[in-house]
């Protein structure tokens, strides 16, 4: 028997982002369903047809989507908000888009970050809910890449315990006794899965229970029990790969015991544990270990002798018969290929592996260990090399910074008084009205405003003149914001493509990609920049741009920045050093551009921390370092200025019940939540915390292409005043406005403005 080369999932976009584009192009009605289905056909067909000219021996299928899997997984068990209609067959695309999308009279399904990256899934909503299979979705991708291709593909299915925990019923996620409820509604149809793919001729299913890594308790191990208890004795030919990643199993043995034929590890970012407990504990002698041993999501190319001494060893704990290698998650998470990253350093190129070279790398690897590393030498002297030379390089060894960090110890980062005194001058520089109203920071993108950019990047249009558009741009924003009525304006951001990719381009030590996309949600795609050297600022990024922007109207109008932390959770961030390292260039760099925004004049930055929550680590035991880390670089970017300067910061939804304290700790001056889109769930998170400072919690959702009216605005922002003082609340949408259209902005903005005004009149009109 020979060791097996298996992967997860393969990215979605596509190497020049068609798949976006056909999405993009459907919803603009651009073609009908027809011509979608055949072009996403012939995008699936050629990233299965990668992955097999790349050597995979076990091939995922099913791993593609229109949209999101967690939303696939909805749609075809039935479990569709009952807003949206009723179904008995499967959904037409216009039904399947609305759930995600939203429609004029139904609001968007929530949604939120994929465990602890930037990915976003679609979450179920469990209220009302009747289970019925719709369509059998893996049954129909398995069939295609065997009949198309010949490939006997993998189908990669949510199973149905994670399913049920990362959705919701009555606002709130699924306890015990809700999981234990819905189970045995759910499996039978499971079974039905499985027992089509059987018939059809499959071997494998990966069934992916990432919520394993969460489990502490040992009575949290029944439900998964049940299930696979379920499925192997409905379909005991279906041999199960049962699928973790993203961290350790807290409870090893119990997972390793139950009735599967193979179990996936992540060994990349589990801390060491599951090594160890492989080492300790062995491994069960009927079952298949799918190491998970090269990372996925992020971009280094891996250490080939490491990595082989590591499948030396596990060879010798569970035998050449029963070990497949493969990628720690899916794919998705990663860049396609770096061929198509012909302006990168070769010394960067040759340090990096996106999709495809990690696939190579597996592939490298699987072939040592079954014919000895001679077979494939030239790859691991090449491979050696390569990493050697960039760890050697002038951009990982600044003397400048290095200097700097040392010197961190030596000083104290706080403002200079407390929030009390420093709101009260604040409040006399700024003379801002009851309920002060604003936006996120960014505007709609227009085409317009890409095809510029895109025409100054490639030589066609000249710096002058595209300063000159950008400046057009600004004006006419700001005139628009000045006209709607708003209190604190914004400069738009029409010069960045992205709010983290913007800043890496004008720090060292940052790699701006050309075509490194990866998915964030839906057809969103952004380009992480890659970390690959020491970080330091040269010169002001985005002081002109707002000091031109205030230029052009007596309110305030906002410095925009991205904090430290966001910077790095949305990167690709060198490993060579540790990330708390890295954070605290970025955020002494950062500091810097903060100082030059107040000496230029502009009375209110914002610092954004969107990704502040999302990164917070999966296991509770490591929480603290985290966010005393994130709290560490946010007051060195924020705390060098006077106290009358007023800082703001931006959070994504998330659950902040258990990071108020962080969220204290930070001492922002404004913060700004993303609270719509869970049906103000946030808010009760503030209710007893003592909360301070002034805060805007979301009063419209901005991922929906639908105009909230001025009652349902008015609504969200009574409700927070329930909560929140009147004298600390501000309004503001949920977040940036870069991806929408320039109609429902404005119209949305309009009814925001509107309902801020009937609320302003309700709060100082005398009772009769």
């Amino acid at each position: 028997m020979t060791v097996i080369s298996s992967n997860l999932g393969y990215p979605r976009l596509g190497e020049h982002r068609e798949w976006k584009h056909l999405l993009e192009h459907y919803w603009r009605h651009d073609f009908g369903t027809d011509e979608f289905h055949a072009t996403a056909k012939q995008l699936r067909l050629a990233n299965l047809k990668k992955q097999q000219a790349l050597g995979v021996d076990y091939i995922p299928v099913a791993d593609n989507s229109d949209y999101d899997h967690v939303l696939d997984t909805l749609t075809a068990f039935g479990a569709i908000p009952t807003r949206f209609g009723h179904f008995d067959h499967a959904l037409a695309l216009p039904d399947y888009y609305a759930i995600a999308r939203g429609t004029d009279t139904a609001v968007a399904a929530e949604m939120t970050k994929w465990f602890n990256i930037n990915y976003h899934y679609i979450v179920p909503e469990f209220d009302d809910v009747h289970f019925q299979l719709l369509d059998n979705r893996w049954l129909r991708y398995y069939q295609e890449a065997k009949a198309e291709l010949g490939i006997d593909g993998k189908p990669v299915i949510l199973g149905p315990v994670s399913f049920l925990k990362l959705g919701k019923r009555q606002g709130q996620y699924l306890d015990a006794a809700g999981v234990a409820e819905l189970l045995p509604q759910l499996l039978p149809l499971y079974q039905q899965v499985f027992q089509e793919l059987a018939a059809a001729g499959a071997k494998w299913v990966q069934l992916d229970e990432p919520t394993l890594v969460k489990t502490t308790d040992p009575a949290e191990i029944a439900p998964y029990r049940q299930a696979l208890t379920a499925l192997h004795q409905a379909v005991p030919t279906l041999n199960i790969e049962l699928q973790t990643y993203f961290d350790s199993l807290d409870l090893y043995d119990q997972v390793v015991d139950l009735p599967v034929q193979a179990i996936g590890l992540d060994l990349v970012h589990d801390h060491g544990e599951n090594l160890a407990h492989l080492r300790t504990s062995g491994f069960p002698a009927d079952k298949v270990l799918a190491a998970g041993l090269i990372d996925g999501h992020n971009v280094w190319a891996s250490d080939l002798t490491q990595k082989f001494d590591l499948v030396q060893e596990l060879t010798q704990l569970v035998g050449t018969d029963h070990l497949w290698l493969q990628p720690a998650n899916s794919l998705l998470h990663v860049p396609i290929t770096t061929k198509n990253e012909p302006q990168a350093d070769p010394i960067l190129l040759g340090g990096l592996a996106f999709a495809d070279q990690k696939l190579q790398e597996l592939a490298t690897l699987t072939t040592a260990a079954n014919q000895g590393v001679a077979a494939v030498q030239a790859d691991f002297d090449r491979n050696q090399a390569n990493l050697a030379a960039l760890n050697a390089s002038s951009h990982r060894n600044n003397q400048a910074v290095r200097d700097a960090e040392a010197h961190l110890a030596d000083q104290t980062f706080e403002r200079q008084a407390p929030f009390a005194t420093r709101i009260k001058l604040q409040h006399d520089r700024l003379h801002l009205p009851l309920l002060p109203t604003t936006t996120i920071g960014s505007f709609p993108q227009s085409k317009t405003v890409r095809s510029k950019r895109a025409a100054w990047r490639h030589g066609d249009l000249s710096d002058a003149d595209y300063q000159t558009f950008l400046n057009a741009e600004t004006k006419r924003w700001i005139d628009y914001q000045n006209d709607l009525g708003l209190d604190v304006l914004v400069h738009g951001e029409f010069e960045r493509t992205d709010m983290v990719e913007y800043f890496g381009q004008k720090l060292t030590g940052f790699y701006a990609t050309q075509n490194g996309w990866v998915q964030s949600y839906g057809s969103r795609g952004v380009r992480p920049p890659v970390i690959f050297g020491d970080v330091a600022y040269t010169e002001p990024i985005t002081v002109a741009a707002s000091v031109y922007a205030q230029s052009l109207t007596d309110k305030p109008v906002k410095g925009m920045l991205t904090a430290p932390l966001t910077i790095i959770n949305w990167s690709f961030v060198r490993d060579d050093i540790p990330t708390a390292q890295v954070q605290n260039q970025i955020a002494l760099a950062l500091r810097q551009e903060v100082q030059n925004l107040e000496k230029a004049g502009i009375k209110i930055i914002q610092v954004d921390e969107p990704a502040l929550r999302e990164g917070l680590p999966l296991k509770q035991r490591h929480w603290q370092a985290y966010l005393d880390e994130a709290v560490y670089s946010f007051k060195i970017t924020t705390t060098g200025v006077a106290n009358d300067t007023q800082i703001h910061t931006h959070m994504c939804y998330s659950n902040f019940a258990d990071i108020i304290d962080t969220i204290k700790a930070l001492d922002a001056d404004v913060i700004s939540i993303e609270t719509s889109r869970s049906h103000g769930e946030i808010i009760s998170a503030f209710e007893q915390t003592g909360y301070d400072q002034e805060i805007g919690l979301g009063v419209y959702d901005i991922h929906s292409p639908r105009v909230p009216s001025v009652a349902e605005i008015q609504a969200n922002i009574q409700r927070a005043l329930r909560v929140i003082d009147v004298h600390q609340f501000w309004i503001n949408p949920d977040c940036g406005l870069k991806t929408r259209q320039k109609p429902e902005t404005l119209a949305a903005l309009k009814n925001m403005v509107a309902a801020r005004d009937a609320v302003r009149d309700q709060l100082t009109t005398p009772a009769k």
